[in-house]
């Protein structure tokens, strides 16, 4: 009986090691943009190249690309330069309307123009990858 109870053990133990591991899995931007309501107002972690790059006094916004599409970034934490590879965590704003940060920031045409998704990744952090 012992043996078959720390045999099941260990099998439930390695079963919630391997779904925390694949819950925490890497996501692409397109599985943002495929489904932006499974990632509303939820905090996600991506890796991307800089392609566009706004900032003003620190704050401001930058678009990340990966193999999969772009997305917007917003920052109140200083913009990664243009060209820059970074891994962002923040949370989706879906339906965002530029607007509503105006009493921030003041939108260049260019930016407000380029918003064409709707969808916004609110920025915690951000790190350069090396």
């Amino acid at each position: 009986m012992r043996h078959s109870l720390s045999s099941w053990s260990k099998n439930v133990a390695l079963v919630v090691l391997l779904a925390g591991a694949f819950g925490c899995a890497q996501k692409t931007i397109n599985n943002v943009l495929a489904d932006p309501y499974r990632y509303r107002d939820k905090t996600v972690s991506l890796t991307g190249d800089v392609v566009e790059s706004y900032s003003i006094t620190g704050r401001g916004f930058y678009r990340i690309e990966d193999a999969t599409g772009r997305l917007w970034v917003f920052s109140t934490r200083g913009v990664p330069r243009k060209g820059a590879r970074v891994s962002v965590k923040g949370k989706i704003y879906d339906g965002f309307d530029a607007s509503s940060i105006g009493e921030f920031v003041k939108l260049p045409p260019a930016i407000r123009e380029r918003i064409e998704t709707g969808l916004l990744l609110l920025e915690q952090s951000h790190k350069a990858k090396s």
